[in-house]
């Protein structure tokens, strides 16, 4: 029988916003099946009236298609795909293993990437839905001994931001959720992983610094993730602060990443601005 209330399907719903999105959806008496690679460590969910499943975005697409089916096959619709599994490969360039890079990008790229795919076919068939990818204040800066989670983050964005066009002629909206740092796990020991390798030389001093910063502000980041969670369900479901309002290409979230984005865009029309004459000057001369 088909489900009267909206049904969630979350990924990486052990921690962080995967978890608080899960829960506030709980609240409003949406229906949840929230997934990570240990269902163990979803018990809490559970409880909360949850359908929890394992699920390893890193595994293959098979794998991960008989999860989206058997999350619609119990609920009969989905609705809401929010893909927030990932974490932060910390290390510089130099220093990061061929293993360790493609690990990176399985987990927040290609996973992503493999639920997405998994999950088209059911809101095509409904003509109806939202997708929504985790981006980062980092996919709009750059950082030394974060290059690699940096990149993968322009990545989910620029995904996330080709699907928000592809899939609107089907009825489904795709949108890009891109926070500051917030007070989660996400900067914890074990949610971290360094390279295996470390150089101690000049190079790697920069890498150094950005892993103070991250010690510095583990546990003392001045997101809210209850706060940022509520307005992304608000946001997904045209309700609350998002009533009335269409799914914006991407949802920025923290004072922290509005500030980061601002400077972006205007250290970019800056740069624009001063190579504008060479900019054009590589046209074709029978273009002007």
């Amino acid at each position: 029988m088909a489900s009267q209330s909206p049904v969630w399907f979350i990924t990486g719903a052990s921690s962080g916003f995967g978890q608080s999105i899960a829960f506030e959806a709980l609240r409003r008496g949406h229906h949840v099946v929230a997934t990570a690679r240990s269902s163990s460590s979803l018990n809490a969910l559970a409880e909360a009236g949850a359908h929890v499943l394992n699920l390893d975005v890193t595994a293959s697409e098979d794998v991960i298609e008989a999860n989206l089916k058997q999350a619609h096959d119990f609920h009969s619709r989905l609705d809401y795909i929010v893909i927030a599994a990932g974490y932060v490969l910390e290390g510089a360039c130099e220093e990061a293993s061929a293993k360790e890079v493609f690990d990176q990008f399985n987990t927040n790229v290609l996973g992503a990437i493999k639920v997405t795919r998994a999950a088209i076919p059911y809101l095509r068939e409904q003509r109806s839905g939202v997708i929504a990818n985790f981006g980062s204040l980092s996919s709009w800066n750059g950082n030394p001994a974060t290059g690699f989670y940096n990149s993968t983050k322009w990545a989910i964005s620029g995904f996330s931001e080709s699907m928000t066009a592809e899939l609107a002629p089907l009825g489904i909206t795709a949108t890009c959720i891109e926070p500051g740092m917030f007070r989660t796990g996400f900067l914890n020991a074990g949610r971290r992983i360094s390279t295996e390798r470390r150089l101690h030389d000049v190079y790697a001093t920069g890498a150094e610094k950005t892993r103070a910063v991250l010690n510095e502000k583990n546990n003392k980041q001045q997101g809210d993730v209850e706060k940022g969670a509520r307005i992304t369900v608000d946001v997904l479901t045209g309700t609350g602060v998002g009533k009335g309002k269409k799914i914006p290409v991407r949802l920025v979230l923290g004072s922290d990443c509005l500030d980061v984005i601002r400077g972006k865009c205007e250290s970019t029309l800056e740069l624009l601005k001063e190579w504008e004459d060479i900019t054009v000057s590589t046209d074709h001369d029978d273009m002007k």
